[in-house]
């Protein structure tokens, strides 16, 4: 899979947001080089704000179609 937005003009939006839920979900992210970090620390960091940022896209895309 790609880590390229399908949208290439919505990644800085795609990078606010996510720091932004990282930010309410309490953890500090930077978007720097983790690849010398172990695969368990890295989704201990990404899993969550992941999952809050599907859960709110698909929500707000929900609210949208109401």
């Amino acid at each position: 899979m790609s880590r390229r937005p399908l949208v290439p003009e919505a990644k800085e939006k795609l990078d606010r947001m996510k720091t932004e839920y990282a930010n309410e979900l309490g953890m500090k992210f930077n978007d720097s080089y983790k690849g010398n970090e172990t695969s368990k620390l890295n989704g201990s960091v990404g899993g969550p704000i992941g999952g809050l940022m599907t859960k709110k896209m698909v929500e707000a895309f929900e609210k949208k179609l109401l």
